[in-house]
This record gives structure tokens, sequence and C-alpha cells, in this order.
């Protein structure tokens, strides 16, 4: 069996990393022995890393995008009260 090595850059903190060409996949996620971060294989010919999206931004993001689904029912519970008090000092 042959395994062939290649060499990829961290973004983060510039060491060579050695990586076995045939073990990845576009997408796979590894860590830099050196600073720890976690990286993400973004190319296979050359190998190419980027620094991998953190799981928990993600997570956050969704409950932020909730959240204005939220806010947004709530403005419009409270234009119906305005129209409601406003049919009433009509009068």
């Amino acid at each position: 069996m042959v395994i062939i090595i290649a060499m990829a850059t961290c973004p983060e903190c510039d060491a060579e990393i050695e990586v076995d060409e045939f073990d990845v996949d576009k997408g796979d996620q590894l860590s830099c022995p050196e600073c720890g971060s976690n990286l993400e294989v973004t190319g296979l010919a050359p190998l190419e890393l980027d620094i991998a999206p953190d799981e928990d931004e993600e997570d956050d993001d969704d409950d932020l995008e909730d959240d204005d689904d939220d806010l947004d029912d709530d403005d419009e519970d409270e234009d119906d009260e305005a129209e409601d008090d406003d049919g009433g000092l009509d009068e």
C-alpha cells in the first residue's frame, strides 16, 4: 500500500501540515498540530485548507433568525391592537 503525503499550509499560523491525500475529502475537517485551529479541506489538487466555520456560530445564526421571526409576529400583534384602539377613539 502506498501512502501519499501532501503538504498544506495552515491559514492561521502558516505551519506546514502533512496530510494523507487518500485519507481526506473536500469538506473534511482537521486540526492544526501547531495552533490547534479547526481547518476544513477546501481543495484536493493542490491540497488547500481554510479555517473551518464554528458549529456554535452556525447554531447562533439559526437562533437569531428564529428570534427575528418572533419579533415580526409581535409587531403584527401590536399593529392589530393599535387599530382597535384607534377605532374606539373616533367615536
